[in-house]
């Protein structure tokens, strides 16, 4: 039997992917989430966590986000362009509603910006 999991490649698991992430990437806000983006060579999104004790204190409630964040980057993935995403959570998505987080998250998603394909010399990304 399949599990719906995210697949160990759709993955950022290096301190040194993080590492660069937070240095030289561009920048995407909501009032709950910050995502960093970066072009990647893996031919498709791969997605990493920063969920803070600041966030919230109580585990609980830093699960309970990690697991929104993961269920929409599960849906969206498939049409995202081949982007490392490293996705931070503020205060606010605690005390905010499940649905109201994912329909924020799918948001952020489609403002990403289509990137330019390798060797294309055009001025335009499509």
């Amino acid at each position: 039997m399949s599990t719906a999991g995210l697949p160990r490649e759709a993955r950022i698991r290096r301190a040194g992917d993080f590492a660069v992430l937070r240095q030289a990437s561009g920048r995407l806000g909501g009032r709950c989430f910050s995502v960093r983006y970066r072009q990647n060579g893996a031919g498709h999104a791969r997605l990493g966590l920063a969920i803070s004790k600041r966030v919230s204190k109580r585990a609980v409630d830093r699960n309970r986000i990690k697991r929104l964040v993961r269920e929409s980057f599960r849906r969206a993935c498939h049409t995202l362009p081949p982007v490392d995403l490293l996705v931070m959570a503020r205060e606010q998505a605690c005390v905010v509603p499940g649905a109201v987080l994912l329909a924020e998250l799918d948001a952020l998603w489609r403002k990403l910006p289509p990137l330019k394909r390798e060797g294309d010399t055009s001025t335009m990304a499509c």
